[in-house]
């Protein structure tokens, strides 16, 4: 009989030398965290631990089913309502995480080609895995990292009855912004449809927190976001038109054959979604924070590629380097974590800064001086 572990254990000693082997660590709560999304605090909030606590009570820790059998409630319905109404679009669809919808909703948009060939789809190249497994199986066009001019000339170069433009609007590795009102006048002079992930931005950019696709109102016809991050609780959501989320509860695997998520984080997205309209000021504050340690990283001699918002990376360089310097920051009291290869392209290891406003100004000192004396 065939050995399992005799056919990984070779292959995960194969990532070593490279220092691209990953490790499931605890967190230590002791520390400064400046890697985790939860930008702006939300997840210890106290309405949103005492909303997910009725929903709890009142739905059950689980549930149940999936959302075509017996896991869709009034209060669910509800919800999604809100979120259509938060992002300006007729309605929405929760998802129980980012990378299932990703790479289950593409899929259910791609079957709408006539083309015997599919769709054409035209990717950032640095767009998140999940939006590359929802491509898997078609050749995807990747145009230049926020390069609209290269997405014009392979637009214009590559005509099809139906063609898809996919990309980020905050980069979760960057820290950088695509040009979204742009990017929707592109894809409307080329009849292409626009599908746009607002993971890194919903809560935190755009008018109150909705997103930088509420820059193009009502001219970019798939958006999708994170409920986790800003929101801070869990799961994710596509909106757009009835007649989008119609078809994706009727075609899209990741929704059809998926337990609904559980009643807590519904509840807790509900209380997110009446105080993050209402916070300017602590966006204000995270913007400010991520210009102070932009300003420390690159007096220090670090590259912070062309980050403007909340995510913040320092190249490292290679994987060794990286840990190096995540290891340094441990030892002074501060959770930074090293993004190294795939996950990142090679030569480009780096400490990815992920800030929030949970952090005290007492803190975030720290942060800088401890990331002022990295070098030293």
């Amino acid at each position: 009989m065939a050995s399992l572990d005799a056919l990984i254990a070779p292959r995960l000693a194969a990532l070593e030398p490279s220092r691209q082997r990953r490790l499931l660590l605890p967190a230590d709560p002791a520390l400064i965290d400046v890697a985790s999304n939860d930008y702006l605090g939300l997840s210890r909030h106290p309405q949103l631990i005492e909303r997910a606590c009725q929903w709890a009570h009142r739905h059950g820790s689980g549930s149940r089913a999936s959302r075509l059998v017996t896991g869709t409630s009034a209060d669910l319905l509800a919800l999604e309502e809100k979120l259509a109404a938060f992002k300006g679009t007729e309605a929405a669809l929760i998802f129980a995480t980012g990378y299932q919808l990703n790479s289950s909703v593409l899929p259910a948009l791609f079957e709408l080609g006539s083309d015997k060939h599919g769709p054409l789809v035209f990717t950032d190249r640095l767009n998140h895995a999940s939006l590359h497994a929802g491509c898997q199986g078609l050749k995807q066009i990747r145009f230049r990292h926020n390069d609209l001019a290269h997405l014009d000339e392979l637009l214009t170069t590559n005509p099809g009855s139906l063609r898809f433009i996919i990309t980020e609007s905050v980069f979760s590795m960057d820290g950088d912004t695509a040009d979204v009102p742009a990017l929707a006048a592109l894809a409307a002079r080329h009849n292409a449809i626009l599908y746009l992930d607002e993971a890194h931005a919903t809560g935190v950019l755009g008018p109150q927190g909705k997103g930088l696709a509420a820059l193009a109102p009502g001219r970019v016809p798939v958006v999708m976001g994170t409920l986790g991050k800003a929101l801070g609780s869990a799961g994710a959501y596509v909106a757009g038109s009835r007649a989008l989320i119609d078809w994706l509860v009727n075609r899209c695997a990741g929704f059809i054959y998926s337990t609904a998520p559980a009643p807590a984080a519904l509840g807790a997205v509900e209380a997110a979604l009446e105080l993050v309209p209402g916070m300017d000021a602590e966006r204000a504050r995270l913007a400010q924070m991520a210009d102070s340690l932009r300003t420390t990283l690159q007096a220090s001699g670090y590259d912070t590629l062309a980050s403007t918002t909340q995510i913040v990376p320092a190249i490292m360089g290679d994987a060794a380097a990286a840990l190096a310097a995540a290891q340094r920051l441990r030892a002074s009291g501060l959770l930074a974590v090293a993004i190294r290869p795939p996950t990142v392209p090679a030569g480009s290891a780096r400490l990815r800064f992920a800030l929030s406003t949970a952090l005290s100004d007492a803190a975030f000192e720290r942060v800088l001086t401890s990331v002022a004396q990295l070098k030293r």
